[in-house]
Formats: C-alpha cells, structure tokens, sequence
C-alpha cells in the first residue's frame, strides 16, 4: 500500500497513530515553542513515515488542525459566561462562546426528556 495514494484524512490518522507511543516525537511536540516549531516536528514525522503530508494539509486537517489551534492558545469552547476554560485563553480573541442561558436551557429539556 502506497500512502500517497490514500486520501488527506487517512494519511492523517496514520500520523496521529504513529505518534501514540513516540516518546522523542511527543517530547520535541510539548515542547515546541510555537505553531510553527510544532508543525516542523509534525512534517518530520510524515516525512520519516512516507506519508507525504504538506504544511497546508496537516494546518486544515482534525485533529492536527485542532492541536495546531490549541498551541496558538485558544480553548476549544468556552461555556457559559464568557470567562475562558483555559488560564492562557484569557486573551485569545478566537473562543466560542455558548451563552450560560443556552446551555441550562438545553440541560433543562434534557433533564425533562429523561426524567430527571
């Protein structure tokens, strides 16, 4: 099997299996000091595995796209007031809110619905 011949997201998954377990990759990943330093180690990897992944690709594809975001310092959803899960959130323009009303309403009908 030729990994250039599989599609984006199963080269993806390829990588992202190759990385349970590799302990020097993931070292040199925690400890990248920004997005940029993240995704050399991450193209290595391809690189060292043949799968021949571009810059481009691993920045818009999940979860690498997502683990890309969350080093440049935004939390994935924020809940309820505004007030960021993450401390190094605070400042990040980037957060999804969901409003605390919208969230107890939604618990209010589950809660109703299931019979609680």
């Amino acid at each position: 099997m030729n990994p250039k011949n599989l599609t984006v997201n199963e080269r993806v998954k390829l990588l992202v299996e190759a990385l349970d377990g590799a302990e020097k990759t993931n070292e040199a990943l925690s400890n990248a000091e920004d997005v940029e330093a993240m995704v050399a180690v991450l193209l290595e990897a391809s690189q060292k595995l043949g799968l021949a992944l571009t810059r481009d690709e691993l920045m818009k594809t999940p979860p690498i796209r997502d683990w890309i975001w969350y080093k440049s310092g935004g939390a994935l959803v924020t809940v309820g007031d505004g007030i960021p899960r993450y401390q190094q959130d605070k400042f990040s323009g980037n957060l999804l809110y969901i409003g605390g009303g919208l969230v107890i309403a939604l618990l209010f009908i589950f809660g109703i619905l299931t019979g609680f």
